[in-house]
């Protein structure tokens, strides 16, 4: 079903929950607020009405929660940031005014050799967010930039320009990341990751969790009532979601990686609620109400990354799912699993699988999507064709009985979905693929079979699961059930479950993925490691110790 097509059906559904909203037992007025506004679809540019504020005004620094940039194209690059000076009240600590923010553009860090400057206006409906495109830039170029409001300067950020349209680029490297739960550890990949020699960073979900956090933050073990209280709850409202991203985004390490890198984005589930499937929330609430939290969560995600303007949300409906290309190098088809998937079968978890999971008419992408994927292999002239995504994709036996329980909330739970995206690969002359993976918090290297239950068919292409920044706490190089997961799958080449992230250089005659791993996050000043490193042939789909 196509975004429109949603939102089609899930406005009524809207519509009668803002005329009752009042008798819904889990909403506020804040959010009851937000949902009259989301089913009346306020102007995209913000309330043309709403008062201006004198940035001169602003008397404390507002770019608490840094600077970002994201999705580089040829020529152009989009750059971020919020206005919150007070970034752990609703607010931001900033009354309901827009506010004009300046921003430049330079070749180097100094900004002696400028290239663009402009205004944008950071809208109050908006969080106070900041979304400016700057085009007709060179291609393939590093750029740094910053933002001013009133006597405050943000910090410096570095972005860069892909090459141009099948520009014959001869390498690129891209950071691999996901899971980043606050009260679980510490963001000390970040640090190594800002510090590392990436084109640019790949999120593949659950940027932040929805779960309350206690004062003493968790395993960060902060003193007593360091982490305020507006976040001993579990995220339902706009504000709550807002709330969330400005505790994530205070992070001293993730905002240094997003200083030094740009960011392609995509969610999993934990930016809405624990696996919810479209329209069907973990804990079964009536869809209408469910709407409304994903619309909250939506926005917020919105307006706390770094996302182009075909990414606005339309209520709960966004179109996050996007292409990229980095010259004639490689192709990336940036995946959305959540929105459009069927609901778990079995009820979730681990199962056998059944009737109920191979039904053919189950989905994990929906139908626009899975043909707007196959439809762009098929157009595709790039060398690798790169998918990133969020639920691991080949297939995932945890023991070698017969038969063997397999996840129904990943592809495994969808067999008949994977199965016509591999034919669609293989129909499109793809032989060069690579799909990269979040969610499940250990680093995996697969080989992605034609025919799992034949190791000897053909290696379609190959897997990279990176581990979590800090979700699931220390963990451990060999968890508990390795030995049972490396037996029970032949290709699987590689597992680790310690915390960190990934690179992969992609070049003209082979990709490298190297693994790297944290001894621990529940303390600071963690060393970075490289666990493991594997490469795979164009023309020879595979992965090979390097």
């Amino acid at each position: 079903m196509t975004p429109a097509a949603q939102h089609s059906q899930h406005d009524p559904e809207l519509r009668a929950t803002a005329r009752h909203v009042g008798r819904r037992r889990f909403l506020t007025g804040t959010a009851a607020a937000a949902a009259l506004a989301f089913t009346v679809n306020l102007p995209a540019a913000g309330t043309a009405a709403a008062a201006e504020l004198d940035p001169a005004r602003l008397s404390e620094d507002p770019f608490t929660l840094g600077v970002a940039s994201g999705d580089p194209l040829p020529g152009s690059v989009l750059l971020w940031t919020r206005l919150a000076p007070a970034p752990y009240q609703a607010d931001g600590g900033l009354p309901a005014e827009r506010i004009g923010v300046h921003w430049e553009l330079a070749r180097d860090e100094t900004f002696r050799r400028p290239v663009r400057r402009g205004t944008a206006v950071a809208h109050p409906e908006f969080g106070h967010s900041v979304h400016v495109q700057v085009d007709g830039l060179e291609n393939d170029r590093v750029y740094y930039y910053r933002f001013k409001a009133g006597a405050w300067i943000s910090r410096t950020g570095r972005t860069r320009t892909a090459p141009a349209p099948g520009a014959r680029a001869s390498a690129l490297t891209v950071g691999v990341v996901s899971c980043q739960r606050y009260d679980q550890g510490w963001f000390t990949a970040y640090k190594h990751l800002a510090e590392d020699d990436v084109d640019f960073v790949l999120h593949l979900g659950d940027y932040l969790y929805e779960y309350a956090v206690s004062g003493v933050g968790g395993a960060r073990a902060y003193p007593a009532g360091t982490v305020p209280a507006v976040y001993g709850h579990e995220m339902v409202t706009l504000d709550d979601y807002r709330l969330k991203y400005a505790l994530y985004k205070s992070d001293p390490d993730l905002l240094a990686a997003h200083a030094a890198h740009p960011f392609v984005v995509t969610w999993d589930d934990h930016e809405t609620e624990n696996n919810y499937a479209g329209a069907v929330s973990e804990n079964d609430d009536p869809a209408e109400e469910f709407l409304i939290r994903r619309a909250a969560a939506y926005r917020a995600y919105w307006e706390n990354q770094p996302l182009r303007r075909p990414q606005l949300p339309d209520g709960p409906d966004l179109r996050l799912y996007r292409r990229l290309h980095w010259g004639g190098l490689a192709q990336f088809d940036v995946l959305d699993t959540r929105q459009y998937r069927s609901d778990q079968a079995y009820g979730d978890g681990w199962r056998l699988p059944g009737p109920e999971s191979e039904d053919p008419a189950r989905t994990l992408t929906g139908a626009s999507q899975e043909r707007w994927l196959i439809d762009g292999w098929h157009r595709s002239r790039a060398l690798w064709n790169v998918v990133p995504q969020q639920v691991t994709f080949a297939r995932r036996y945890n023991s070698t009985a017969v038969p063997s329980q397999v996840s129904m909330d990943s592809w495994d739970g969808y067999p008949a979905s994977r199965e016509r995206i591999l034919t669609g690969a293989q129909a499109a002359g793809v032989e060069n693929l690579m799909v990269l993976t979040g969610d499940v918090h250990v680093h995996y290297g697969f080989d992605i079979k034609r025919d799992f239950d034949d190791q000897a068919s053909r290696t379609l292409g190959t897997e990279i699961v990176t581990t979590s920044i800090s979700s699931g706490g220390n963990g451990s190089a060999e968890p508990a059930n390795w030995a049972a997961f490396m037996a029970a799958n032949p290709h699987l080449k590689f597992y680790n479950g310690l915390r960190g992230y990934a690179t992969v250089s992609l070049g003209r005659d082979l990709a490298r993925a190297d693994f790297k791993t944290v001894p621990y996050v529940t303390t600071q000043g963690a060393p970075l490691t490289t666990a493991a490193s594997f490469v795979t042939e164009v023309g020879d789909q595979g992965l090979k110790p390097a």
